[in-house]
Order: structure tokens, then sequence, then C-alpha cells
């Protein structure tokens, strides 16, 4: 599904689509799905099988409101202490002041079984829209948005079919183009340090992408590093120590984000490496915490904001379209060269 789903279309599930997927009735469903009743083993799998198939979530605002619907936005991010998603948050809340939408947070941890189940919770209080980062979800989960009858904006990521609207940008664009600058720059032993990988889909794109620029010079990358744990800047200085100790030939180290890549720059400056002469650094997001730093790290700014914002707007009703759902924004992110690329 590409974003073009009418309202009618994507109307609220009910019991009755789960009666008649299950072949059992609707009282039958009810009870199962409240866990209440004597009901067959066999009877409440293929009842739970139909309802997880076609996403159905139970309302737990039932009769409780004429409108069945609560002003709350449910907002999705993967992380809390990744520094991205605070400013993403921050657009959101900003866009829908004084809309009377209040947005509500949920946190995966970069694991789409616990994306699922946050989902499934929210939805179960019939929001007024979803706001979720990424384009990857589990069958259920997409089948819960397909079909949850609200607006869905999908954030962060444009690479990739979504289900309602989507607002992001391109990581594949954005790995390529932080290839060419590094090509044209004169590096030409490059190594990759990424985190949360392959569970950071975004990170995952810009690799791709990253590796298609360097073909596009007839280069492939020297070395790499990967690690599972959270972004920190201990953990760049270790990734970094790493990758020079086994290869002490790159003279280039491109980070998935700008916190590994700041331990990497404090490795290099306490080591006495001269940078970007002698070895080049880049890192991707434009955080904040880069002012603060000897040298500024080269990076791209990922839009964070304003694509919280934008998100927002479209819940809100707000978007420059003035269309309610089947949007596609891409924004462009900007090279930020800093100190740590030599000058081409």
């Amino acid at each position: 599904m590409s974003g073009n789903t009418s309202t009618e279309q994507r109307r609220p599930l009910t019991l009755r689509d789960v009666s008649e997927a299950s072949g059992v009735s609707e009282m039958t469903v009810s009870r199962v799905l409240r866990n209440r009743g004597d009901v067959s083993d066999a009877t409440r799998e293929r009842v739970l099988e139909a309802a997880k198939r076609l996403g159905y979530v139970p309302n737990k605002i039932a009769g409780a409101l004429a409108s069945q619907r609560v002003n709350l936005v449910a907002v999705i991010i993967p992380s809390l202490s990744n520094l991205v998603f605070p400013e993403v948050l921050g657009g959101i809340s900003e866009e829908l002041e004084e809309t009377g939408l209040q947005p509500v947070f949920g946190v995966t941890n970069y694991s789409a079984e616990r994306e699922e189940l946050v989902l499934y919770e929210m939805l179960s209080w019939r929001p007024s829209g979803v706001i979720i980062a990424g384009l990857e979800h589990t069958p259920s989960a997409r089948a819960m948005l397909e079909n949850s009858g609200i607006p869905i904006v999908e954030i962060m990521d444009v690479d990739g079919p979504f289900v309602d609207s989507v607002v992001g940008i391109s990581h594949r664009r954005a790995g390529l183009e932080m290839a060419r600058a590094i090509v044209k720059a004169g590096y030409r032993k490059i190594a990759f340090l990424g985190t949360k990988m392959p569970d950071d889909h975004r990170a995952r794109k810009r690799l791709e992408g990253f590796e298609a620029g360097l073909a596009e010079a007839g280069i492939e990358l020297a070395d790499r590093e990967f690690y599972s744990g959270g972004s920190a800047l201990l953990k760049g200085r270790e990734m970094t120590e790493a990758i020079l100790s086994r290869s002490p030939d790159v003279d280039f180290l491109y980070y998935s984000n700008d916190m590994i890549g700041a331990g990497g720059l404090l490795y290099c400056l306490d080591h006495g490496i001269d940078v970007p002469g002698r070895l080049g650094l880049a890192g991707f997001n434009g955080v904040e915490l880069l002012e603060g730093l000897p040298r500024r790290l080269a990076t791209m700014d990922a839009c964070r904001r304003e694509i919280g914002r934008r998100a927002a707007a479209i819940i809100a009703g707000h978007s420059e379209s003035g269309v309610i759902g089947g949007e596609r924004i891409e924004l462009t992110p900007v090279l930020e060269p800093g100190d740590t690329i030599r000058r081409a």
C-alpha cells in the first residue's frame, strides 16, 4: 500500500468483521476478546488468529463516548535516550498546541514485537491519529495501522511503501551524498561504524546508500564495526580504537550517528591523530551536542523538528495541502562539513 487509501476503505474494523473471518458469532468473538465465558480452545484460537490477521483492536472506550474517539495522538518512537527523538517530539508538541489534541508517547526500543504491543494498546483507546517512526512493521502491526480508520503518519523515512501518510528523508540518499562528499575530498580507505544494526532500518539504508556512492568511484568499504547497544560517547571511543587497531591505514570513518562520531572525534584528539588531514570523520543527525566539542564534527541535519511538526500538522488537518491522509513529504537533509572533512 502506498498511501492512497480512502477514508471509506480504511474504516475501523468491527466485531462483525472478526465474526465473518472466524466463522463464529459476534457474541462469541466478544467473549473471546474480553477473555470471558466458556469458549473452546479451538474456537478461541480461531478468533484470535482472525483478529490478529485483520489487525482488529478492541475499543476500550466503546459506549463511553458518543464520538468513539479521544483527543489523543499516539506517538510511537524507538528510543527516548537517543538525542534524535526528543527534538521530533518537540516539533509534534508545538504543532499540536491549541488544537485540542494531546500527544501520548510509546517507546519500542527498536523491537518490532514491542512496537506491535505498544500500537495495540494505544489503538484500543481510539486515538484521533497515530504518528509512528519508520516504515518497517510486523504484518499484524501493519494490519492494525491499515484498518484503524484514523490518520496514520509514518515518520523519519521515505524509502519504502507507507500506510497512509509519510514525512521524512531518504536515508539512502543521505548516505549516497555523504559518500560523494568524502570521495570528492580525496579520501579512499573508508570505514563505517554503526549501531543498532540491523534493527535500526534507517541506519541500514544509509549504509546501503553510502556503499552505492563509494561504488560510483570504484571504492569498497575498507572495514566496518557494528554493535547492538545504544548510542554513547564511550562506545564511539571503543569502536574507533577497535577499527584503527585492526585497520590502521583507513583514512576516513563514517559513523551511523553523531553520538558515536563525537566519541570517535574525542578519541582521535586524545591520541594526537591529525583530523581531518590524516583521518576524516563524519556522523549523522546534526545534534546540538556537537556545538560543545573542540572541533565541529561533519554531519547531516536530519530535519528532526520539521519532521515532527509536519507530521502533527497532517493529523491536525493543518498541512499545506489541506488534506488529511495520503501525503508523502520528503525533506532534504543538509551536509554540514564542519572541521573533520578536508576541503576539496
